[in-house]
């Protein structure tokens, strides 16, 4: 099999169990407090990273450098970013959450101008219009000349996820560690910030084994299998746009699998807002792909 054919089956399973996450974290925070399911969450993947960083004899390097990065990074991810993410997901629909968190890569574009002195092109500028219309026709819910937002904090959450997410990513920019190691790093580092968190608030409590398996299946998939399947796929590809078009399959089945297990109605505003968002990203796509 060609390198490239792997990386597309190593992209097609990351994004296959980036689709499932949005039912996982709705099946979850039925029964618990978002930082109880980010602390599970994060163990489990902190665990999982450890035992690989093992494996690949590269825990000595771990112990002993990368930790000035990690000291900051982890602090965004996994701490800030997911807790923003979770408690999006807590208070919106998960069709409305995951709808909004697509647009971290144009976050990411329009960030750069500031952080990396990078300029904006006409297509970025198109692409941006386009996206966050369809964020507004998602925020109002179809109801587009009313500024009454069904739920404004749920909205500003997940649209700050984005950001979160698109910012972490421009300051690891210049990251030289190895990806799985600078994780685990990054998951020491935000695991005990996440247990003094819950200590101090709501504590943890056993919700019952449906909640107990879909928090361990968040921390397996959607923070460890997924994330080592997709760094496998970009560093194997001989062309980043061969398997980063594949994340456009995600947000479909996504929504399929939200109605088919959470029972969540699909809103026609949902469709309409997802398809332009996923058309300015693929605006966005081709321009870097051209």
């Amino acid at each position: 099999m060609s390198q490239d054919k792997q990386a597309v089956l190593y992209g097609l399973g990351a994004v296959a169990l980036w689709s499932t996450v949005a039912t996982a974290f709705k099946v979850a925070l039925a029964w618990m407090s978002p930082l109880e399911l980010m602390w599970l969450a994060a163990f489990v993947s902190w665990a999982l990273m450890g035992a690989l960083v093992i494996k690949q004899g590269n825990m000595p390097t771990a112990l002993c450098s990368g930790w000035k990065t990690a000291a900051w990074a982890g602090l965004m991810n996994p701490v800030a970013y997911y807790l923003v993410l979770f408690a999006a997901y807590d208070r919106l629909p998960g069709q409305e959450a995951m709808a909004l968190n697509y647009t971290w890569a144009l976050a990411m574009a329009f960030l750069a101008v500031p952080l990396l002195g990078q300029r904006l092109t006409r297509i970025d500028i198109v692409a941006g219009f386009v996206a966050y219309a369809g964020v507004w026709v998602i925020a109002t819910r179809g109801s587009v000349f009313n500024v009454s937002f069904a739920d404004p904090l749920g909205v500003v959450l997940a649209l700050a996820s984005t950001l979160l997410w698109a910012l972490y990513w421009l300051l690891n920019a210049r990251d030289k560690r190895q990806p799985l190691v600078g994780q685990w790093q990054n998951f020491s580092v935000g695991l005990p910030v996440l247990t003094v968190l819950l200590l101090l608030g709501p504590g943890m409590q056993w919700h019952g084994w449906p909640a107990f398996g879909a928090g361990v299946y968040v921390g397996l998939f959607e923070m460890g299998v997924a994330f080592i399947l997709w760094q496998l796929a970009v560093h194997q590809v001989s062309r980043t746009a061969k398997v980063s078009n594949l994340i456009f399959l995600s947000p479909p089945v996504s929504l399929f699998l939200l109605y088919l297990v959470v029972g969540e109605p699909i809103l026609p505003s949902t469709l309409v807002g997802l398809v332009l968002i996923l058309l300015g990203l693929g605006l966005q796509q081709a321009q870097k792909s051209s």
